[in-house]
């Protein structure tokens, strides 16, 4: 299904979007920005057919031809900007997909609707470009941006543009649509409610990936153990890490979840609200052993190789540090 009451979440940008179908005042461009994987692309394929849809309702009937073919993605007026370069989306691009595109009426559908998925992408020769269309529209031209980095549009686009922003979802409705919509067993939907913070696709990639469960199982272990191991056996786990380069994150993420679990039971002695409860032992030792300033240390270290990670900082080299940080302070 594809109405808008399929969108988890998002009420404020919902209703926005309605309102603008129920009085018909559709602008010419939008920006909708979120996180990767935050259901942008599921709510800008909603949105594009209901302004197609045949009853020209507040929601795609999805049973008319034009929904029909939107459901499809084969609707001729519904035109996703494709681009060759991973990382870039090229003047080319937008000459060749819109702007030589734009001044051909519609085919079938009262508007012309373009989406521009990764916006963040295009170089600002691009965005240039594209403005040209944005400063004089057809009247049936609809412009969609989607970007999980609206820092990088030019600010000429900006303000062109109506900006609706993806909010976080809230725990309890990323909870229970993993249990009720994927059958995901209660607990695991707790893991991937605390990692996914919001994201609701990230929450469903999760759920169903088996590396995370491999990734979550060897961070377990480490942690549990790394307060008894020797400097060879650290140098080890660190290679044992590098498998999982692509899943840094992750990775550090379940350590971070892992110490903020410390932290509350070392603080309240209360399980009930611990991520890892099932590994309450575990738990309780580390913090007996460790000091909350210890705790905290480890915190802001995670954070640290997080950082230096993304500014490419030779990855072993900051993995131990984190890992001798981890152990003098546990």
């Amino acid at each position: 299904m594809a109405v808008f009451h399929d969108i988890i979440g998002q009420e404020q940008m919902k209703g926005h979007l309605q309102n603008v179908l129920g009085t018909g005042k559709v602008s010419h461009a939008y920006i909708i920005n979120g996180e990767k994987s935050s259901g942008k692309e599921f709510i800008a394929k909603i949105f594009a057919m209901a302004l197609q849809c045949e009853k020209q309702g507040t929601d795609p009937c999805q049973e008319c031809d034009s929904c029909k073919h939107a459901l499809a993605d084969s609707h001729p007026d519904i035109i996703r900007v494709t681009h060759e370069k991973p990382n870039t989306i090229s003047t080319d691009d937008i000459r060749d997909q819109v702007n030589s595109d734009v001044g051909i009426k519609p085919y079938r559908g009262p508007y012309k609707i373009y989406l521009i998925n990764e916006a963040e992408k295009m170089t600002p020769q691009a965005q240039n470009a594209l403005l040209k269309t944005l400063e004089e529209p057809p009247a049936y031209a609809v412009i969609l941006l989607l970007t999980s980095n609206i820092n990088a549009l030019l600010p000429t686009i900006l303000s062109r543009c109506v900006v609706l922003n993806m909010k976080p979802v809230s725990d309890e409705l990323v909870k229970k649509y993993l249990m009720e919509e994927l059958q995901v067993p209660d607990y695991k939907a707790e893991v991937c409610v605390a990692f996914a913070r919001g994201n609701i696709g990230k929450a469903k990639a999760l759920a169903s990936s088996e590396d995370f469960e491999k990734v979550k199982a060897e961070a377990l272990s480490l942690l549990k153990y790394i307060h008894d191991m020797d400097l060879n056996e650290v140098v080890a786990a660190v290679k044992k890490i590098t498998e999982y380069k692509l899943e840094i994150n992750d990775y550090l993420d379940i350590c971070a979840i892992w110490y903020r679990d410390v932290l509350l039971f070392k603080a309240t002695h209360d399980a009930n609200h611990l991520v890892f409860r099932e590994e309450l032992q575990a738990l309780r030792r580390t913090a007996q052993q460790s000091s909350y300033e210890g705790i905290e240390t480890i915190l802001k270290a995670l954070e640290n190789a997080k950082r230096r990670l993304d500014a490419n900082v030779n990855f072993e080299l900051t993995m131990e540090l984190l890992l001798l940080t981890i152990q003098e302070n546990t």
